[in-house]
């Protein structure tokens, strides 16, 4: 199994850059949708749904561009790695969309939502994989250590 690449300078750069154009993309397309359901019923099923996926679509992408901002400040030298490890981290989770709602959607707003959940587990597997760094890793002695230990207390 090879090593992730570890994240410099220029694959935050480019991330960032992809990230603000799905963001404007999700934007654009979402004001123009609500337009054209501004004469629905407040309480119509799709004026709903357009509602309720802009917000976790729009939210989804600013946590993105949060934790690459802050990616970005490391490697500025703005913050530091401690820093930058304790408040750094991308809420989990990133508030998928229902089906049923996302059915309602017009195909290219279902695109963009999708769009925008891939981008999220992207970055969420970068970030895991940073992390994962940090961790401590016990040692073959220590694990058999700990294993010899639990077999002695079985008994």
């Amino acid at each position: 199994m090879t090593q992730p690449v570890d994240l410099n300078r220029p694959i935050i750069e480019g991330l960032y850059a992809e990230a603000l154009v799905l963001a404007d993309q999700v934007r654009r397309s979402f004001d123009h949708a609500a337009l054209g359901a501004a004469q629905l019923d407040d309480e119509d099923p799709i004026r709903i749904a357009l509602s309720c996926e802009a917000l976790r679509t729009a939210t989804r992408m600013m946590h993105v561009i949060a934790w690459l901002l802050n990616q970005r400040a490391y490697y500025n030298g703005e913050i530091s790695e401690f820093q930058l490890r304790r408040t750094g981290r991308l809420p989990s989770g990133g508030s998928r969309s229902t089906p049923e709602q996302a059915a309602l959607l017009p195909p290219n707003l279902h695109e963009l939502v999708a769009a925008s959940e891939r981008f999220h587990a992207r970055i969420a597997r970068l970030e895991s994989a940073w992390h994962a760094r940090f961790a401590m890793h016990p040692s073959a002695i220590h694990r058999l250590r700990e294993r010899l230990g639990q077999e002695l207390h079985c008994r």
